[in-house]
């Protein structure tokens, strides 16, 4: 049987610096390039993105041209026109370089809904910092007039905060998992997935963030993939970042990376929610494991030559 593995891309995979649409898809083209050496090996792969930069965009021009005629889309409805112009440009990219090293694979994107818990605490306590920048001034009268939550943001300005809960399912796992059995590439989850509550008339979207690797571990278990690789922008995990101490994970079991984040050694905003959903899917079986590391190790760490690996009692036997 093929491994199936769920594949969770950083921005870096996205976006350089330059925000115009040529640029991304420039950016794509080389991350495409790294994630058709799995297909070569024979590995089914998900993929699935962030969207932080291009939603924030999305939100600034939606902002820019709100009226009465042409009012502001909400947070999910951006969400979603994310998900669409990441993965036509991913579709774009990864089938341009499928057809140069001659291999016949379709490729879709699936906009993908996550179900949310209503009563996760995340809402009483909105924390994920979305759109563009006001003046204190400036965000204490929007707050005023639409009772929408706004914070000072790291001495740069005021941001509006939205809650960023966890995820309890995935509307479209079964279609996806159907796709993967039957050869294609599937992009989806993107930007953590449009966070959606279920009602008695049926779905909602919620103004939330459900954060990307949260959301792609909750993928990755439920369409049974073998294993979840969380790419960021170093090769390994470490502990004593930045100190003399300071050493890279390699192979790590899950125990050892609870006692770690008991100590505080990986930063709240970056690192910690990588290394908890690698926990979370680690503990399902000794079977599966995840791995952190950069794109450029990615098909290295799969085969068990680089980056870090997290297992429930030691790693695996590669099969």
């Amino acid at each position: 049987m093929s491994r199936k593995v769920v594949i969770a891309l950083g921005g870096n995979a996205i976006q350089s610096g330059d925000a115009s649409a040529a640029a991304q898809q420039h950016v794509l083209e080389m991350t495409a390039r790294k994630l058709v050496d799995f297909i070569e090996q024979g590995i089914n792969i998900i993929i699935s993105h962030g969207n932080g930069p291009q939603v924030g965009n999305i939100l600034l021009q939606q902002a820019a041209a709100d009226c009465a005629n042409n009012p502001a889309m909400p947070l999910d409805t951006c969400g979603a026109m994310s998900q669409g112009m990441i993965g036509y440009w991913m579709q774009n990219a990864m089938e341009k370089v499928l057809r140069e090293r001659d291999i016949h694979k379709n490729v879709i994107t699936v906009v993908t809904r996550v179900v949310v818990d209503p009563n996760d605490p995340a809402f009483l306590n909105p924390t994920k910092p979305i759109g563009p920048f006001y003046s204190e001034e400036e965000a204490n009268k929007i707050m005023q007039e639409t009772h929408v939550w706004y914070k000072e943001d790291a001495g740069r300005g005021w941001r509006r905060v939205v809650a960023s809960p966890k995820p309890v399912g995935i509307m479209e796992h079964s279609v996806i998992n159907s796709l993967v059995e039957q050869g294609n590439i599937v992009i989806s989850t993107g930007g953590g997935g449009i966070p959606v509550i279920e009602t008695k008339n049926g779905i909602a979207g919620v103004e939330a963030v459900v954060d990307k690797d949260y959301a792609s571990e909750k993928l990755a278990e439920l369409v049974g993939a073998d294993t979840l690789v969380i790419l960021t922008g170093v090769d390994h995990v470490f502990v004593d970042f930045n100190k003399p101490t300071q050493r890279k994970l390699e192979d790590v079991t899950v125990s050892e990376l609870k006692e770690y984040i008991k100590e505080g050694q990986f930063a709240a905003g970056s690192m910690l929610p990588k290394v908890e959903a690698a926990i979370q899917f680690a503990e399902i079986s000794p079977e599966r494991r995840a791995i952190i590391t950069s794109l450029e190790q990615a098909v290295q760490a799969v085969e068990g030559k680089a980056g870090t690996v997290v297992s429930l009692y030691g790693a695996p036997v590669l099969v």
